[in-house]
Parts: C-alpha cells; sequence; structure tokens
C-alpha cells in the first residue's frame, strides 16, 4: 500500500513537472502579447470631448469664463475690442491648453454676440447694405486669404508696429474732437461700395493675418475716411467684423480647434452682453460710442505693448 501510494505521489509529480515544461515552453515559442501603441490624439472637427478641463475647477472655470463672455458681448457690440476680455480669461482659466483651441472657442461666442448686434442695430439704424453686404463678402475672402498666409509667413513683424499705430488713431481720435459725432457720409452708390469693399478687404486680410484691434480699424476707417458717424460706423463695423469671424470659426472649426461643450453657455452670455451693450448705444448715440471707442483703443494699446516689449 505504501509502494502503491509512493508510486501514485511519483506519478504526481511528473504530471506537474510535465506541466511545468511545457507552460515554459509555450512562453518562449509563442510570441508575447503586446499592448498596441495608442495613436496620437488628433483634433476632430465638433468634438466634446471635456478630456483637458480639470473635473474639481470645471464649476469655477465655467462660470468665471460665461462671465467674461458677457462682459466682452456688452463691449464688443458697442464699439468692438471684446477679445480683450474673453481670451484673456480663457488662457486664465486653462493655462496648458493649446491656444489655437482658445482662439477657436472665443469665435465661437463672439460670432453669436456680433451677429445678435448686427441685428439690433439694423431694426434702428438706417443701414447701406447694397454696399456692406459685398464689402462683407469681400471681408470674409480676405480672412481666409489672411489665415492661409500666416501659416507660411510669420506675423511677428506687426507685433511691435502695432501700439504705435493703435497710439497714432487714439491721438488724431482726441485731437478731432468733433469727428464721427455728425454722419456725413462722403460716397454714394457704387463709389461707396468700392470704399466699403477697400476697408473690408483690407482690413479682414489683417483680421485673418494677425488680428487684434480688427473692430476698432473697422470704426476708426469707417468714420474718417467715409464720414460715418460713430454709431453708423459701428453697425457697419459688426456687419464686416462679423463675416471675418465667421470665416476664422470655419477654418478652426476644420482644424478641430472648437470647445463645443463650452461654446453655448459662453454664446448665450454673449449674446446677453451684447444685447444690453447695443440697447445702451442706440439710447446715448455717437458720443457714447465715441467714448467706449477711446476707452477700448486705449485698453488695446496697453495689452499689445506689453505683449511686444515686455513679455
Amino acid at each position: 500500500m505504501e509502494q502503491l501510494h509512493l508510486h501514485f505521489l511519483h506519478s504526481k509529480q511528473r504530471q506537474r513537472c510535465d506541466y511545468e515544461g511545457l507552460r515554459r515552453h509555450t512562453q518562449q515559442t509563442l510570441p508575447q502579447e503586446r499592448h498596441p501603441k495608442k495613436a496620437p490624439v488628433t483634433p476632430v472637427p465638433f468634438a466634446f470631448s471635456i478630456s483637458n478641463i480639470s473635473d474639481h475647477n470645471l464649476r469655477m472655470e465655467i462660470i468665471f469664463t460665461t462671465l467674461a463672455s458677457a462682459v466682452a458681448g456688452f463691449v464688443d457690440s458697442i464699439v468692438g475690442g471684446g477679445g480683450l476680455i474673453l481670451l484673456p480669461a480663457l488662457f486664465a482659466a486653462y493655462p496648458t491648453t493649446t491656444p489655437a483651441t482658445l482662439f477657436g472657442t472665443n469665435k465661437s461666442a463672439s460670432v453669436w454676440g456680433t451677429a445678435f448686434a448686427t441685428w439690433q442695430y439694423s431694426r434702428r439704424v438706417q443701414v447701406s447694405w447694397r454696399a456692406l453686404m459685398p464689402a462683407a463678402a469681400t471681408t470674409m475672402m480676405a480672412a481666409f486669404a489672411g489665415a492661409w498666409l500666416v501659416t507660411m509667413v510669420s506675423p511677428e513683424f506687426l507685433r511691435r508696429l502695432l501700439p504705435v499705430v493703435l497710439l497714432a488713431v487714439l491721438v488724431y481720435t482726441l485731437k478731432r474732437k468733433d469727428m464721427g459725432r455728425a454722419h456725413a457720409p462722403r460716397f454714394h452708390g457704387r463709389a461707396e461700395l468700392w470704399a466699403t469693399a477697400t476697408i473690408g478687404g483690407t482690413i479682414g486680410f489683417y483680421d485673418g493675418f494677425f488680428g487684434p484691434g480688427t473692430g476698432s480699424f473697422f470704426v476708426f476707417v469707417l468714420v474718417r475716411w467715409l464720414g460715418y458717424d460713430f454709431l453708423n460706423a459701428s453697425v457697419a463695423a459688426k456687419l464686416l467684423n462679423l463675416s471675418s469671424n465667421i470665416a476664422a470659426l470655419v477654418l478652426f472649426t476644420y482644424k478641430g480647434h472648437v470647445w463645443w461643450h463650452m461654446a453655448l453657455p459662453l454664446a448665450l452670455a454673449n449674446v446677453a452682453g451684447s444685447l444690453l451693450g447695443t440697447r445702451m448705444a442706440l439710447q446715448h448715440g455717437a458720443g457714447f460710442v465715441r467714448g467706449m471707442f477711446i476707452v477700448v483703443v486705449t485698453a488695446l494699446i496697453c495689452k499689445t505693448s506689453y505683449d511686444a516689449f515686455l513679455r
């Protein structure tokens, strides 16, 4: 019996050894399972991912940027320059995010505020649609061309020049205290169409290529060259700026650089601020818009000077 038991134990050990040997042989001969490498993540148009945002600060960041979007819409609806408020807020809330994504998200909000401001103004202010619609189309095409050029040529040479140009605009506006207070268009018919198309093409190209101060440049040139008052210039500038913003938004969307989950609350806040700003501009007239223009251009000079010389 004892010999039978020993024989049974020896047979078990042989089976275990045979199993272990077979397992080692299988591991050596069969290819090891490897984890496939993850493909690099590329932006996808209309993506709704929120993976880049930290969960614990998500709510406060959305509240902060939504309030900034409302203030930006208010300022932008009067004389432009809303990007001075919303863009820094986005960069402060999401400092590790790709700048192109923040620019695209900014455009996804501001384009709606500008659209509603244009609609509100057109109900109360007579708009020269025959001159401005072709100019808006020219602005959009020029903005596309400027955005295409910036992929090949760096706009850095404009960074130090921009504060000087804005300072000249501010000084000229302050010296000419009567400028833009009365609406006295210098061109009519086909001449006005060519003039507005020239303005739209030139500044629209600049907007696509570089960008800062676009709304202020539209207002200034419309007042100085075409003889518009500040209120009518602001209305025309809204339409032209809207077309260049749409061009930029299309490009950012195509590249996947828009946070669409952020676009809705930011756009609603921007529209709310825009409606309030439009109402105040219509209520107080060209003098109020002129004052806001001076404030915004001064802020632009400070911001662009810091970016060009101190950063």
